[in-house]
């Protein structure tokens, strides 16, 4: 996977220095972007169609669960952004962190120590969505990349944190450390002053509806990712600003969806269609095309995790009444979560017994008390193989 590297000085002899007019940025009519729109109107529409679609099916999930939703959301979009340059997070930590500036109180179970590292990632992320108004300024994206790289995290390599970078070449590299491959130099930080309050100014006054708020995102996360003005931090700023300029089209939609998660499962296409783009023209169909795309995706996972809570709602309304052990609602809660933990293809009988840690005559027990109250139905196969699924009630 290439990775940004500022270049020491004792290796820029190594490294072959590009021809004139290579990257995108060095043509002369940057950043006179242009793109196809028979090529990008069908995907927009698309876009705004399931924007609407998610809102409409969110609304009816109810404020209780709005919260609950907008947690989850978050905190898998700064999970999954952190991944992105390959770095794990305590998701617990980042939860608790969320949680407590959204106001809601976790369960003891769920509530982890914070740090400042934690604050930090959950105070960027709920300035980029919940301070839409707010003006973009170098201030505030040098106080973003402060809260990125917090003073007491211990570091491998020095960075200079709320600054700008230095004037060692930036490069995104990969291959032999004798013979690297350049995908993408930088503009040199004799022009990323004048380049970045371009992109500041645009980035303000582009905000109406002249471009669609879609567009507009898409360009800003191009166009900040080509600058990348930081020595680290650059992909992940990048992506909070594409939150941000989401988050200006529509404050209550961006708490529903998490991009980041989407550009994780295809990183390397991510990675391949910004090499591609940012080597090219000023044409940047392409790249609008696999943003429009990318999500799209989201958003159909974010129908997914929707229509998921709905169910779960009907199925604890029409069984609420219901005594259930702790152990079944365990079980009841995981089916009807989905996912990864969820027993995709059903559960059996040995699985409960290890999930729910109780002896196998007590899972059969508990298993043949949940198919007498209509909760869990079998699945085709018998004996050792049988498997259960939960019975949701209809819409």
């Amino acid at each position: 996977m290439a990775i940004n590297r500022l270049i020491p000085p004792w290796r820029r002899n190594l490294i072959d220095y590009t021809p004139p007019n290579r990257w995108i940025w060095q043509q002369i009519d940057w950043p006179e972007f242009r793109w196809d729109d028979a090529r990008v109107q069908p995907l927009l529409r698309e876009v705004h169609l399931n924007l609407g679609v998610l809102l409409g099916r969110a609304g009816s999930v109810g404020g209780d669960l709005d919260a609950a939703t907008a947690l989850d959301a978050l905190l898998q979009n700064i999970i999954t952004s952190s991944a992105i340059e390959g770095e794990g997070l305590n998701a617990a930590s980042v939860r608790s962190s969320l949680a407590r500036r959204l106001g809601i109180k976790l369960d003891d179970e769920l509530a982890h120590a914070t740090s400042t590292r934690t604050e930090g990632l959950a105070e960027l992320m709920m300035d980029a969505v919940q301070n839409t108004q707010v003006p973009l300024s170098l201030g505030r994206l040098l106080k973003w990349h402060c809260w990125l790289f917090p003073d007491d995290e211990p570091r491998l390599v020095s960075i200079r944190v709320g600054q700008l970078r230095g004037d060692e070449p930036m490069q995104v590299v990969s291959g032999r450390i004798d013979k690297p491959k350049i995908h993408f130099e930088a503009p040199p930080r004799s022009i990323l002053d004048e380049q970045l309050a371009r992109f500041i100014d645009w980035f303000n006054q582009s905000n109406n509806p002249s471009l669609d708020p879609v567009v507009r995102a898409a360009i800003t996360h191009f166009w900040f990712i080509t600058l990348h003005p930081f020595d680290d931090g650059n992909g992940r700023i990048t992506r909070a600003l594409t939150d941000l300029a989401l988050a200006q089209a529509d404050a209550q939609s961006i708490r529903l969806y998490a991009m980041s998660a989407a550009i994780l499962a295809s990183r390397n296409d991510y990675y391949r269609i910004l090499e591609k783009s940012q080597s090219g023209d000023l044409d940047i169909t392409e790249w609008l095309e696999w943003f429009l795309l990318t999500l799209n995706t989201t958003l159909k996972m974010a129908l997914i995790a929707i229509d998921r809570t709905l169910q779960k709602r009907r199925f604890w309304q029409q069984f609420h009444t219901d005594n259930f052990s702790a152990e079944q609602r365990k079980i009841l809660n995981r089916l009807l979560d989905g996912g990864e933990r969820g027993f995709e293809g059903g559960i059996s009988a040995a699985q409960y017994q290890k999930v729910a840690k109780v002896s196998k005559a007590t899972a059969t027990r508990h298993l043949s008390d949940l198919l007498d109250k209509g909760c869990l139905q079998k699945l085709p196969g018998g004996g050792r193989s049988t498997r259960y699924q939960v019975s949701i009630p209809p819409a």
